[in-house]
């Protein structure tokens, strides 16, 4: 069983793996602070969660865009599982190209989500993922990776709303009733969803209109069903592309 791991800026996403299938997923908050002991007890509980032992565990792999964080969860999996894992980044074979300026600086969890939307749909692809961050990279024909476009997250743009606005409340991120509110809460809701819903219809359109060919687009990110259904312009939405990816990285370098 292989244990695919995406650390991001506010979650660290574990996925199991027997295969390409993804039996568990478990997230945890990613702060600086936990030591390897606090990150080692969380993975032992997530594993005894999903029926699984520590020796059920054949091997890791790591894509983290939270240098300050891997030390400790590094560590983590080599006392409690006796593993060192594999950290997705330079040295590793992904099977995608990079055509950009300066190809060191595409996060891991990018490359990850370009090649699971590569090896699983074709190309050519444009792989949005709506988490911390709005990502939009597009990978060509060839499974190269040509641009990318980088944006405020919806929860993000949210919490510099209520977070810099004294009298507007912390709402839930969701799809409201109607965009006619009537009161605080619904106003907020409605003015999050449809002004970045309109956001990602314009950044497709864009894409379209400056690439000279036809593409699908797949989306990713924990945010990214909120939109699914309210857009044609989004051909896919796949919550797994993140573990997929990672997995047909780990494919390429395993021995």
């Amino acid at each position: 069983m292989l244990i695919a791991v995406d650390i991001g800026n506010t979650n660290i996403v574990l996925g199991f793996l027997r295969g390409q299938e993804v039996i568990g997923t478990y997230r945890m908050a990613t702060k600086v602070s936990h030591t390897s002991d606090e990150y080692g007890l969380m993975l032992r509980q997530f594993l005894t969660l999903s029926g699984l032992e520590p020796d059920d565990v054949d091997d890791v792999i790591i894509a983290s865009v939270v240098p300050k964080v891997m030390h400790s969860f590094r560590s983590s999996i080599i006392k409690f599982l006796r593993i060192d894992p594999m950290i997705v980044g330079p040295g590793l074979k992904s099977g995608i190209g990079i055509r950009l300026d300066d190809p060191k600086s595409l996060g891991a969890d990018c490359l990850a989500d370009c090649a699971g939307a590569y090896f699983s749909y074709g190309g050519p692809v444009l792989v949005a993922d709506f988490g911390t961050a709005t990502t939009f990279n597009y990978v060509n024909a060839k499974g190269t990776i040509v641009s990318g476009f980088i944006a405020p997250g919806i929860r993000t743009a949210a919490a510099a709303l209520w977070g810099e606005t004294a009298q507007l409340p912390e709402v839930e991120i969701t799809r409201p009733d109607s965009i006619l509110a009537t009161d605080t809460k619904t106003a907020m809701q409605a003015g999050l969803y449809y002004n970045f819903l309109g956001g990602i219809e314009r950044t497709i359109r864009q894409f379209h209109d400056e690439i000279d060919e036809e593409f699908t687009v797949v989306s990713t990110g924990g945010l990214g069903s909120i939109f699914i259904n309210d857009t044609e312009l989004i051909d896919i939405y796949d919550p797994e592309l993140m573990f997929k990816g990672i997995y047909a990285i780990y494919q390429r370098n395993v021995k």
